[in-house]
């Protein structure tokens, strides 16, 4: 099973975690955990669970209304298709938790689809405000809007644009959601076979990506406006080194210390492989599989200063 790994990502684990990295791997092979979150934009958590009083459900600490849930065939049952609950990660609910959207906010998810993070927000809000949220690739955006239809969720605009076209356009927001596209280390707990797309190169491309993208979210934040980048990898060219570029290239920025309760997280790393990065990037949170059993992940949480 191991030699789906290539010998690239092992080295890279091992660089990372030292001799940790082992249980790291172990961790990675481990299916991942069914887990759903409970749609309160049409019902309570409270009366889900009354509802569905024969599945076994253990509730996820860090959130109100996420729950490990062992069941199979989650997708074709009634109570998904009413809406009353998404399958969604349990590393995947705490960016929005980290944003903290609030009722009446506009608010932009940069790159939205299938719009898990986005139903989450709406709920937050109670359907308040307006969400725009975006996409660059058709067929991602149909499958969102046929979500979040079905959850109910109605403040919110889908778009079709470039990271780069809100700024552009000159619109700006009290806070922006930038779940970047990455290497996908985190996925390879969902699918074992993504593990063998994953390459240095796709590392280095999609680093390059991100770091437009965060420039043109921070870009098109209101002064003292709040963005929560996060991805699904653990590699610091795609997390700690986008957080650096960001306060390089925009004086006004500035990183809070992002604090989840009830789950634990490591702190940024401020060096990788003879680069040095600020020691802001301590402040932000990676999310290791074995710390509390989910995916890989990393969230940080930046400001616009006035």
């Amino acid at each position: 099973m191991k030699s789906a790994f290539k010998d690239s990502f092992l080295k890279r684990a091992e660089e990372l975690m030292g001799k940790e990295s082992k249980e790291y791997l172990s961790y990675v092979e481990k299916p991942l955990r069914k887990s759903i979150r409970v749609n309160t934009l049409k019902i309570s958590p409270d009366d889900f669970i009354k509802r569905m009083k024969n599945w076994k459900l253990e509730k996820i600490r860090w959130t109100d209304c996420g729950y490990f849930v062992d069941e199979k065939g989650l997708g074709n049952t009634l109570e998904h298709f009413l809406g009353y609950f998404y399958v969604q990660g349990a590393s995947s609910m705490i960016p929005p938790i980290v944003l903290n959207p609030e009722k009446n906010e506009i608010i932009l998810d940069m790159c939205a689809a299938p719009g898990s993070k986005t139903g989450q927000m709406a709920a937050m809000m109670e359907n308040t405000g307006l969400i725009v949220a975006n996409d660059v690739r058709l067929d991602r955006i149909k499958a969102m809007s046929t979500n979040l239809q079905r959850i109910g969720a109605i403040n919110l605009i889908i778009t079709r644009n470039d990271g780069m076209a809100f700024h552009r356009r000159g619109i700006t927001f009290d806070k922006v959601l930038l779940d970047a596209p990455c290497s996908g280390e985190g996925m390879f707990r969902k699918d074992y076979k993504v593990a063998k797309y994953w390459s240095e190169h796709l590392v280095k491309d999609s680093s390059s990506i991100q770091k437009s993208l965060i420039l043109a979210g921070f870009d098109c934040l209101k002064e003292n406006g709040q963005m929560v980048y996060s991805t699904c990898t653990l590699s610091p060219e795609e997390d700690e080194e986008v957080i650096d570029f960001l306060l390089r290239k925009r004086e006004n920025s500035a990183v809070e210390k992002v604090k989840i309760t009830g789950f634990k997280t490591r702190s940024g790393i401020s060096e990788w492989r003879g680069k040095s990065y600020s020691d802001e990037v301590k402040k932000c949170a990676r999310i290791y599989p074995q710390d509390n059993d989910t995916e890989a992940f990393f969230v940080s949480k930046v400001v616009k200063k006035a």
